[in-house]
């Protein structure tokens, strides 16, 4: 019985809270897994801190909230410097690697660097930084499948905005899979 617990951090503006749901619902609808989607955020609609919590269970989940994140998305530096050393040594980080320095703040867990910012900038819009970031979590863990993810992604994004989605998407997975060839780490 596998308890994953995900914390997806950064600032709003960023999609942090969709990213959430579509990572949520890629668990639930297409892994048919159990998922519990929390969320914070400061009263600013954008530059304030959010998070989206997720428990995703192979069984029912009893307790919705946190007690020690497995996996933690930072994809800003204020998010990192807050979670970070929460996270185990038998967990993952995973930052933006375009806007968090993971030196900043002690941890225990490994960390996989993704550029999800500058990527998709150069895909030619920031704001699928966190599509890119799902691509990347479903390259580089277990937590749901890259099929599941994809077909979340496709389903949730606009229409008028699917094929940057899936190019980011596919971009973000794709540098997943380089990184784990290198480092050997899943």
């Amino acid at each position: 019985m596998a308890r994953n617990e995900v914390c997806i951090s950064g600032f709003g503006g960023q999609g942090i809270i969709l990213a959430g749901h579509i990572m949520g619902e890629a668990a639930s609808k297409f892994d048919k897994k159990s998922a519990v989607l929390t969320k914070s955020y400061g009263p600013e609609s954008r530059g304030g801190a959010c998070a989206a919590r997720l428990v995703i269970s192979d069984s029912d989940v009893h307790y919705p909230y946190l007690t020690q994140p497995n996996l933690l998305v930072a994809m800003s530096q204020e998010a990192y410097d807050k979670y970070a050393s929460k996270v185990p040594a038998d967990g993952l980080i995973i930052i933006d690697e375009t806007l968090v320095d993971p030196e900043a703040v002690p941890h225990r867990a490994p960390v996989l660097r993704m550029p999800a910012t500058k990527v998709a900038e150069e895909l030619g819009n920031r704001i699928v930084a966190n599509v890119v970031m799902l691509g990347f979590v479903a390259g580089a863990t277990d937590v749901v499948s890259a099929e599941a993810m994809r077909k979340a992604v496709l389903e949730t994004v606009p229409k008028k905005a699917l094929e940057l989605n899936r190019k980011a998407f596919d971009t973000g997975l794709e540098y997943a899979k380089k990184v784990v060839e290198i480092t050997g780490s899943r």
